[in-house]
């Protein structure tokens, strides 16, 4: 049972979602400098690929840690948000961050590979906080049919910032702050991140003077033990989690490096960052179109039209981020209307659309993986679009139906997010053994099970039994 103080509050969550979009748009950019950070230390420590992926590894490695901690806590002491609320959980988290962004000041001035990794894992500790509290918490803010929707334009914003990451945070790093003579040096990442740790902090100012409505359940439903195990569509929603996150950020963390072969295109990291801001992007721009295309709440005619002005108004934004001419990212076009396809064809439903667009991402790595030159750096750089509305679709989906597991249940979900941290280090052997290009064989299993988990909830997740059902109460 929700208290009876939410009952009574009002239903306008207006203030409360612009305040966590926000949010997830200042952790979105933050979580992708880790592709400006990976070409960077390589170069600046003569790492391997393997070596260099220790970056997503402790970062991603570090949700692992921080969901088991939480999950763990909850089956044994009750929810920890329950009994703190999501508002406290929300600040705590980006204070954490924010202390792991200060971090990159001594690792920086000791320049000390080992220093940069662990403060990458107390940042990624913070964002595991945010990602069980926030995620949770917007899909709270309103009915449980349009919860997809909300999560895709929270995750848009939260995309947003992973565009202009690689052109601004590139420039800082790779330009702004780097040494007067070219050479790469460890200092030049400790003015961003300590301008990083400042936002977040007036981020937590903000959040701390909004008034957030409490979704704390009642003491009757505070459950211990594994509940939250017991439902089937959870756990397969946990692993398909691990091969999204895993997939996405192994792609985006390979994509200077792709670039720069001689058979692709032969860039440099300061052209290379442009186009990954592409493969970003393209995220945003499907995640506008998924919150508007899986709102069952508008009629067709309006969402083609809506979709087309989104669409249009989110590729005017991008060209003017980054540093390219129209006809460089004009083959993007292509992907948008393969995008709008795609959502039609998905009819507004979750688990559809997530298969299709897992479809079209397994066939874009094998055409990246055959191809050379432009038709190769095209197909990975579409990736990004159809990446949009993979995690929304599998959070909600995983914990469809949860009630009083939610809380729990989004900790397991979150701890798959362990995917970022295992897939790409697996890429980086593979790339040190056969080359960057074949090493994105790896990816394509990972979409293959995106794939056959969102036809799993086409077919079955209209008939989720609760524990309590399936014995009879």
């Amino acid at each position: 049972m929700i208290n009876k103080e939410v009952q009574s509050q009002s239903r306008n969550y207006t203030v409360p979602l612009i305040t966590i979009t926000l949010l997830f748009f200042m952790w979105g950019f933050i979580t992708c400098m880790n592709d400006i950070l990976i070409p960077y230390l390589k170069q600046l420590f003569n790492l391997t690929f393997f070596e260099s992926m220790l970056v997503q590894f402790c970062f991603f490695g570090a949700y692992f840690i921080g969901s088991l901690i939480y999950f763990m806590i909850s089956i044994t002491k009750g929810d920890p948000i329950n009994k703190l609320g999501y508002k406290k959980g929300i600040l705590f988290g980006i204070f954490l961050a924010a202390f792991g962004c200060v971090l990159f000041y001594p690792a920086a001035t000791f320049s000390y590979y080992p220093l940069f990794l662990g403060a990458l894992f107390i940042l990624g500790l913070g964002f595991t906080v945010l990602q069980i509290t926030a995620n949770a918490y917007v899909s709270l803010l309103g009915s449980e049919e349009s919860a997809s929707s909300r999560l895709n334009m929270t995750q848009a914003f939260n995309a947003f910032g992973t565009t202009i990451a690689p052109v601004l945070g590139g420039h800082l790093i790779f330009e702004f702050f780097s040494s007067p003579d070219g050479s790469f040096s460890a200092v030049a990442t400790r003015i961003p991140y300590l301008i990083f740790a400042g936002i977040l902090l007036l981020v937590a100012l903000l959040i701390s003077r909004v008034k957030l409505p409490s979704f704390q359940m009642g003491e009757e439903e505070v459950v211990k033990g594994w509940g939250a195990l017991e439902f089937s569509h959870l756990k397969f929603g946990v692993f398909a989690m691990f091969c999204y996150v895993g997939g996405e950020v192994a792609v985006g963390s390979f994509i200077i490096s792709f670039l720069e072969q001689p058979q692709i295109m032969g860039f440099n990291e300061i052209i290379s960052k442009n186009y990954l801001s592409l493969y970003w992007g393209g995220a945003m721009i499907g995640r506008f179109l998924g919150a508007i295309s899986l709102n069952q709440s508008i009629s067709q005619s309006k969402k083609a039209v809506y979709m087309l002005g989104a669409a249009a108004a989110v590729f005017l934004v991008i060209f003017s981020i980054v540093n390219l001419t129209f006809s460089q990212i004009s083959f993007f076009i292509v992907f948008i209307i393969l995008n709008f396809i795609a959502f039609f064809v998905g009819k507004a439903a979750s688990a559809r659309t997530l298969s299709i667009f897992a479809t079209i991402n397994v066939a874009l790595l094998i055409s990246a993986m055959v191809n050379h030159g432009e038709l190769a750096m095209y197909s990975i750089l579409g990736i990004g679009i159809f990446n949009s509305i993979m995690f929304s679709n599998i959070y909600t989906l995983a914990i469809s139906g949860l009630g009083k597991y939610t809380s729990q249940g989004s900790s397991l979900v979150v701890m798959a997010i362990l995917g970022g941290a295992i897939v790409p280090i697996f890429q980086g052997y593979l790339a040190d053994q056969l080359g960057v290009q074949h090493s994105f064989i790896i990816p394509v299993f990972c979409y293959l099970v995106i794939l056959i988990f969102g036809a799993y909830c086409t077919r079955y997740l209209g008939h989720v039994e609760t524990p309590e059902s399936k014995s009879g109460h």
